[in-house]
């Protein structure tokens, strides 16, 4: 892979992963391959299985990848670092912490002087639209309160790349689409580089640049499609519905 290609890339991606019960390995994914563009907001869909996760986990360092080449910035990953940060379905925020304390834990530890991290924190905290919340415990925040939380805390340690593992699966429809907006405004403001998981059709176009649709056994790219519509879309715009209608028959 040369340095004229995109920074965040894939080539040939393949992983092989032992099942939990001991019994023969599983593979997981095979021949996979993309590139991602600086400040591109990627989205991820397919059926249960297809190796979504497996590629997020891989790209942050959590897995390592059998075969192929997977490069961030350039550089081959080898573990995770702080120029990726990553949010869960579950917001994993600490339960001692209070909202700005969480913000300030990645920042606190790599030796960030407290003047400075608090400065940071407030600007997210502000951001998310948290203000009145900030000196709260997790236990105290809603579901959106909490992934909001968790977003700020990874975007605390200035990533070049968000990676997201369907972070608001587990809130109500309503709730779900306000975050979607505050992530776009969030988005917009940070121009981080952003890869989202989800089993969300709707989701996927309302968000993206670019939405990856993979297939299973093993996970595959079926189809890189390209969201050609201008910001803020209606979810009820006939193009809108083209673009649902197509990734669904992609999928399916």
């Amino acid at each position: 892979m040369t340095a004229r290609q995109p920074p965040r890339a894939a080539r040939g991606l393949r992983n092989v992963s032992p099942p939990p019960d001991g019994g023969a390995p599983i593979l997981a994914v095979e021949d996979m391959n993309f590139a991602i563009e600086k400040n591109e907001f990627v989205s991820i869909v397919g059926r249960s299985g297809c190796g979504k996760s497996t590629v997020l986990n891989m790209i942050m360092g959590l897995l390592d990848p059998s075969a192929g080449s997977l490069l961030v910035n350039g550089a081959p990953v080898s573990g995770p670092g702080p120029d990726r940060g990553m949010v869960f379905q579950q917001s994993g925020l600490f339960p001692w912490l209070t909202a700005e304390e969480n913000i300030q834990f990645g920042p606190k530890n790599a030796g960030v002087s407290k003047a400075e991290r608090q400065k940071q924190s407030d600007e997210l905290i502000a951001l998310i639209h948290m203000d009145a919340a900030k000196t709260r415990y997790p236990h105290e925040l809603s579901g959106g309160m909490q992934q909001r939380v968790a977003i700020a805390r990874s975007l605390a340690m200035n990533p070049d790349l968000l990676l997201m593992d369907e972070p608001f699966g587990a809130l109500d429809e309503l709730t779900r689409e306000k975050m979607q907006d505050e992530l776009l405004a969030i988005w917009q403001e940070k121009r981080s580089t952003i890869v989202f998981v989800t089993h969300g059709i709707m989701e996927a176009v309302y968000l993206s640049d670019r939405v990856f649709v993979f297939g299973a056994h093993p996970g595959h790219m079926k189809k890189d499609i390209r969201i050609d519509l201008p910001r803020p879309r209606r979810r009820s715009d006939p193009k809108f519905m083209e673009y649902y209608d197509e990734i669904y028959a992609t999928i399916y």
